[in-house]
């Protein structure tokens, strides 16, 4: 039983539906989540694709992310985001996609392999009553699967700041990070005559507060956001999970993945991958005990454990260290340590 059908959810499904299992996947949302922008979408996660079956539907629709920078407002270059050195070094750029066509992609997955149900307008109330041998969390960051099982001690945390998305309907073939003092505002490619962007901003509430407060801020931030219709931009409020887990499972047969197990702050673009790395890493290990209901579960519960908390939680803490670096109230000095990073 796989709480949870985002993309966690859904590819944690694929694998275990490739091993063998029987899955039922519970979703609380009357329909697939189709809502969102762009996801970045690291080697290491794209490698985890491939393992699960679902690399090249990834590429048929991803673009890569190549020659961005970090600027001041004014639109001088501080330095260059590492895609390049990533890219060499893994021997595949970094991707983006556009969220909808990821949860596609997974959907795609699931049809083409048969036997998962996905019970959609299901809010689990009692997860204890859930007769399964497995039971996943991948129910996000409120999760109830681990209010259950693992208790209040770690939950949502806010951090005071507010977050924008939305995709312009051009491409401005500038890309990468703008840093001002307290906010920022990001811009990607996604596909072809669009560009995704993203904004945070300590306090704004409407959209034209979040225009007032980069209006004077280098070309062609200010044209992005006159440029994409309010009615489709996103806001949320920047939250984290905290404190850190002390463990993903519990009871032999619970696991955690994704936003359920370490929610980030978004600055390190790796929300999506962590949860893709997750859910990979628990299928083999599940996939390598046996069938269902085998007496090796609990111990490939443990197995999953050590592969991923450490790792996941590590991304987590730094995405929120980078996010304090990033919305300093004074950047001055921050600007001249970024200065030192190379320039491409």
């Amino acid at each position: 039983m796989v709480v949870g059908a985002g993309v966690g959810g859904l590819a944690t499904a694929v694998g275990l539906r490739r091993a063998g299992w029987e899955v039922t996947v519970l979703e609380r949302r009357t329909a697939p989540e189709r809502y969102g922008t762009a996801f970045g979408i690291h080697p290491t996660a794209q490698g985890a694709l491939d393992r699960l079956g679902l690399g090249d539907a990834l590429r048929a629709r991803a673009v890569p992310y190549r020659g961005a920078r970090i600027r001041r407002p004014d639109g001088r270059v501080l330095a260059a985001l590492p895609l390049e050195r990533i890219e060499r070094r893994a021997g595949r750029p970094e991707l983006l996609v556009s969220r909808p066509h990821l949860i596609d992609a997974l959907l795609a997955g699931l049809d083409r392999l048969g036997g998962v149900r996905i019970a959609y307008g299901q809010r689990l109330a009692d997860p204890a009553a859930l007769g399964a041998d497995l039971i996943v969390g991948a129910d996000g960051i409120n999760s109830v699967v681990r209010d259950a099982y693992f208790g209040g001690a770690s939950g949502p945390r806010p951090i005071g700041t507010v977050a924008w998305i939305g995709i312009a309907g051009f491409e401005t073939g500038l890309y990468g990070e703008t840093w001002g003092a307290g906010r920022f505002f990001g811009m990607t490619p996604v596909e072809a005559g669009r560009t995704n962007w993203y904004a945070t901003v300590p306090e704004a509430t409407t959209a034209q507060q979040v225009r007032e407060a980069f209006a004077d801020w280098h070309d062609p931030i200010p044209r992005v956001l006159a440029g994409t219709d309010p009615a489709t931009w996103i806001r949320y409020e920047m939250r984290h999970l905290y404190p850190a887990l002390r463990t993903f499972v519990a009871d032999g047969r619970i696991a955690l993945v994704g936003d359920a197990a370490h929610a980030m702050t978004p600055n390190l673009g790796q929300g999506a991958c962590t949860a893709l790395l997750d859910a990979e890493a628990l299928t083999r290990a599940v996939s390598a005990a046996g069938p269902a209901g085998h007496a090796g579960l609990p111990g490939a519960l443990r197995a999953y454990d050590i592969e991923r908390r450490r790792s996941a939680q590590r991304v987590a803490f730094g995405s929120r260290n980078l996010h304090r670096f990033m919305t300093g109230r004074r950047p001055a000095l921050r600007d001249a340590l970024v200065r030192l990073l190379p320039k491409s």
